[in-house]
């Protein structure tokens, strides 16, 4: 049985059934967050630095993130980032504010109208135990999309290419280590040597499998997955989809005035040999989620 809410109270509202998106590198939590955002009510913050902060601590010491300070520590930073003040969003990234459509300097929602909260920060997904233990009536959306795709736009990604350094794996590293996808230290001098596709796809496994297994623990209610690829494809069935698991209406205007990259796009943006090096490392979980 879990325990109960911790009641936590932001600009004067309760913070109930907090909404969290979670998924591995660019494979669309952004997107996602970018319409929560923009939907009434709701105040969703991706990638303020104390939230980073904590997040990354988390993901490279699990042992961390089990202690019993830690759902504490998390709930104390998203309670400051959820905080409404003039400059609030100054603090903000400029992904995050160019998602809200921020001009100017004033905040991105007023506090008057707020009844939702959430966050899309990247590489959320690997804060997820400490998140249910710290909001147990949380709901979580995760997005998975095509390795490949994944892969292709991490190796473009200046900030994903400064965790596939060596020294990213030191001799004080934790095993299993899902945020860089590397089960034990045995593991350790085959991972320097992997070329980037290879490390990038490590981590992109690693984070599906994170998915997997919240999908074997959090009921229906509390859990809803989309794929990217639909997002695309069918943003308002998806959007739609979005709506009724969080009994609200959320907007879809905002996927409309995003740049998305197409699905497949991995043909012609990866090597010949990354794209057979990401499908070996990966072909499980490829093929477990459909993509041939």
């Amino acid at each position: 049985m879990r325990p109960p809410t911790h009641i936590l109270v932001v600009n004067g509202v309760k913070v109930r059934r907090p909404v969290f998106v979670i998924a591995a590198p660019h494979s669309g939590a952004d997107l996602l967050g970018r319409a929560l955002k923009r939907s009434p009510g709701f105040h969703v913050t991706m990638g303020r630095g104390p939230v980073t902060r904590v997040v990354y601590a988390f993901a490279r010491r699990p042992s961390i993130a089990r202690s019993g300070g830690a759902p504490r520590v998390l709930r104390d930073v998203l309670a400051e980032a959820w905080q409404v003040v003039p400059a609030s969003c100054a603090e903000c990234t400029t992904a995050c504010r160019e998602a809200g459509g921020i001009i100017g300097a004033g905040p991105c929602v007023g506090p008057g109208t707020l009844t939702r909260f959430g966050d899309a920060s990247p590489d959320l997904i690997y804060s997820t135990p400490v998140l249910l233990r710290a909001f147990p009536d949380a709901r979580f959306i995760q997005v998975v999309r095509d390795g490949r795709d994944v892969v292709a736009d991490m190796l473009a990604d200046p900030a994903c290419m400064a965790w596939v350094k060596p020294h990213m794996l030191s001799e004080d590293a934790e095993f299993p280590n899902p945020f860089l996808g590397v089960r034990s230290a045995e593991h350790r001098q085959r991972w320097a040597e992997m070329p980037a596709a290879g490390k990038c796809a490590l981590r992109w496994r690693g984070a599906v499998r994170l998915n997997a297994a919240l999908r074997r623990e959090l009921p229906a209610e509390h859990l809803l997955t989309l794929r990217y690829e639909d997002l695309v494809a069918a943003p308002g069935e998806a959007i739609d989809a979005v709506s009724s698991f969080l009994e609200t209406k959320v907007s879809m205007i905002a996927l409309y005035g995003a740049t998305i990259p197409r699905p497949g796009g991995w043909r012609t943006r990866l090597s010949g040999e990354d794209a057979e090096l990401v499908e070996k490392v990966a072909r499980e979980e490829l093929a477990r989620l459909g993509y041939r």
